[in-house]
């Protein structure tokens, strides 16, 4: 058996991290800059339109609640791909319809299959790292950047799209954006093909262990008390987060930025992502206790308030550049302490446990946001509860001890 180059598990993290694209950058954080032209053609509250990010995170929920149960049958690498063509195909079918109750529908389903390929993929990165432990952390950053890959093919490609259907004389140019974004995911899905089938063959050699094997003694059960204030630090994040990547976009279109400002502030958040994963590798390597959650919550808080403080453009692109460099090592900060914390027989599990309660927070974040942004504070207003979320969060993962 000939263990894989570093280069090697470089490649295979990259190839992972496609699925993140589209899990996340492109399945999720997309709606963000769709949800102004959606919101304006389809006459929507702040409310409802939190509530279809509300709705793609109680998909996620049930998704990352089913998946211990899924890799007892099947392995990381099934779930992983069968949940991203699952995700293509659902945010295709988005683009069919106009009314509240079957998009919000689309939007669980895809948050159901997100969930599968956005879990299944960062064990699968964990378990990479178990084979080079100096890359470990490096390792789970290219993973989870990954999804700034998806949030910058959306803001470069989604308004040209939305404006060439406009010209056509299509009626809601929006759907287009859907169909466009379900393309790329397709042939993300493709990429992802040949090196999944050698991340198949790894694990079936039992270089990336397995879910399950029935000869295996029970593992000790995990002390869930001895983690609480890392999970509600997460479930803090879940809420915090989303109401920033649901809203700014439309906080910064009524603060009067022009379609080339939103594009760019995009665009340069996506490429923070990227940049994140070299840029916190180190702290994520010695990630044992909540210290490296509770920085990162910190500085993420701070990131948020700034577009409700002020309009100024440099402030926002600050703003931008400082959130995307932070929120996916938030997560991955989160992986880290289990793979620090839990034996490997644990891994699949603990990882379960705080993508649920990651996922709860999230189902929260964007109908508080838009329930407090329809009122008289406006957007600002839903930034300043985000922001609050996250420091409390900061201030919870501090106090989590290594086990």
């Amino acid at each position: 058996m000939t263990m894989p180059s570093v280069r090697s598990l470089w490649g295979m993290a990259f190839a992972l991290s496609l699925g993140a694209a589209i899990s996340l950058g492109m399945a999720r954080f997309s709606y963000g800059l769709l949800l102004p032209p959606m919101r304006d053609d389809l006459a929507w509250s702040y409310t409802l339109a939190g509530a279809m990010n509300t709705a793609n995170a109680l998909g996620y929920l049930l998704g990352a609640m089913a998946l211990p149960r899924m890799l007892r049958r099947w392995d990381a690498v099934q779930v992983f791909m069968t949940g991203a063509v699952l995700t293509s195909v659902f945010m295709g079918l988005s683009g069919f319809f106009t009314q509240a109750e079957p998009l919000l529908l689309q939007r669980v389903l895809a948050g159901l299959s997100s969930a599968w390929v956005f879990v299944a993929g960062g064990l699968l990165a964990a378990r990479l790292g178990n084979l080079h432990p100096p890359s470990a952390g490096w390792l789970l950053g290219l993973y989870y950047g990954g999804t700034g890959w998806g949030i910058i093919v959306s803001a470069l490609s989604l308004p040209p799209v939305m404006a060439q259907a406009h010209e056509q004389g299509w009626v809601h140019p929006w759907v287009w954006a859907w169909w466009w974004l379900s393309a790329v995911c397709a042939a993300c899905c493709l990429a992802m093909w040949w090196p999944l089938k050698r991340c198949a063959l790894w694990q079936r050699q039992g270089l990336l262990g397995h879910e399950h094997n029935p000869s295996d003694a029970a593992p000790k059960p995990i002390d869930w008390p001895s983690l609480s204030y890392a999970l509600a630090g997460y479930g803090l994040f879940g809420v915090g987060y989303i109401g920033y990547m649901t809203f700014v976009v439309a906080l910064l279109r009524e603060q009067g930025h022009g379609e080339i400002a939103l594009m760019v502030f995009y665009a340069l958040l996506g490429c923070a992502v990227v940049a994140s994963s070299r840029l916190w590798s180190g702290l994520l390597n010695g990630a044992r206790a909540g210290g490296a959650m509770a920085t990162l919550n910190a500085l993420l808080g701070l990131a948020t308030i700034v577009p409700a403080l002020t309009a100024h453009t440099a402030a926002v692109m600050a703003s931008g550049l400082l959130f995307g460099a932070v929120f996916l090592s938030v997560v991955a900060s989160s992986t880290a302490l289990v793979r620090h914390n839990l034996p490997a027989t644990q891994w699949a599990t603990g990882i379960s446990a705080f993508t649920i309660v990651f996922a709860s927070g999230q189902i929260m974040g964007p109908v508080v946001v838009g329930w407090i942004s329809d009122g008289s504070g406006g957007l600002a207003r839903g930034l300043v509860f985000s922001a609050g979320a996250l420091w409390l969060g900061a201030a919870l993962a501090w106090r989590q001890k290594s086990l």
